[in-house]
């Protein structure tokens, strides 16, 4: 009976130190949990103060955005307008208004394009 009764109590001081353990490393583990979330409330108040500068300014882009995309459907409307009454292109690529450039690179390197 002895030899049961301290097995028990031995059983049961394993228990309560594992428990101890488990413990003490959860506490750890929040404690730098704890940490980063501080230094993360940190840079929200930053980022917020920061914010708070530029609010108006986000508002008067909302707002000219608002106006930009009302008249997008009348500006969609007058390009094809535009389109359809212009002239069929008789040479069908599209080339530049100035031109085309002759590039000085092949130049440098000794390529004489054909």
């Amino acid at each position: 009976m002895t030899l049961l009764v301290v097995l028990t109590v031995l059983d049961i001081a394993l228990l309560i130190a594992g428990l101890a353990f488990y413990l003490y490393w959860v506490g750890s583990l929040l404690a730098r949990i704890a940490a980063n979330l501080e230094e993360c409330a940190e840079t929200v108040r930053t980022i917020n103060g920061h914010a708070a500068l530029i609010v108006p300014g986000v508002a008067h882009i909302n707002r000219t955005g608002g106006v930009v995309a009302g008249a997008l459907p009348l500006l969609y409307g007058m390009a094809e307008d535009i389109v359809r009454e212009a002239p069929a292109p008789a040479d069908p690529v599209a080339r530049p208004a100035s031109g085309t450039r002759r590039s000085r690179l092949h130049d440098a390197v000794g390529f004489a394009p054909r």
